[in-house]
């Protein structure tokens, strides 16, 4: 399949995503600064998911760009992970309404591990599919620094389990930030700037 079909695809379902999330963010009760404070889980729940969406799509968008066609297994896998992250709007308000839940906690937490195993895997994938690419191996998309992010992601699971319920929540929002920065890291070291 050419990348360009379906990265306008997969652009679309990002989009879609992002507005739901959006729009599930309950307005405050009264026109007050305390009302608007007493919303602020569902702001961090918010910016986290958002943040993790975005970089997917910049990811993709810049895997996209030096790949001209895509097979089958990865178009499943990222059929997959689309799956995945179309549920990210329901989670993200439960883990936002209840911050101190367990099961709220570790629903959002499997979903942003299940994300990033998906994407490591269409990543592979593609990488697999286009063995002959040169550009695509040079901005080294496949690094396993890009696993530490889960292993962040891992220490909030013990902590919500052990010591600290939203200790997830708190993980989440590490891991997304990580991967954002491991992603320009790489981006420079590839680009040799």
């Amino acid at each position: 399949m050419e990348t360009t079909r379906f990265e306008t695809f997969f652009d679309a379902i990002i989009a879609i995503i992002i507005t739901v999330l959006v729009l599930k963010i309950p307005q405050p009760t009264s026109p007050t600064l305390g009302a608007f404070l007493e919303l602020n889980p569902i702001y961090v729940a918010y910016s986290i998911s958002f943040l993790v969406l975005y970089n997917i799509w910049y990811a993709n968008h810049n895997l996209f760009q030096v790949v001209d066609t895509i097979d089958n297994t990865s178009v499943w896998i990222y059929g997959t992970m689309t799956f995945v992250i179309s549920l990210l709007p329901y989670f993200t308000i439960w883990l936002a309404n209840h911050v101190s839940s367990i099961p709220a906690e570790t629903m959002f937490g499997l979903i942003f591990i299940i994300t990033h195993i998906l994407n490591t895997l269409a990543t592979r994938a593609i990488y697999k599919s286009n063995p002959y690419n040169k550009q695509l191996y040079e901005m080294h998309f496949d690094s396993y620094y890009m696993n530490l992010p889960v292993i962040i992601l891992i220490i909030g699971f013990i902590l919500t389990y052990t010591v600290y319920v939203p200790g997830i929540y708190v993980c989440c929002l590490l891991s997304v930030v990580l991967w954002i920065v491991l992603g320009r890291l790489l981006r420079r070291c590839a680009d040799g700037n």
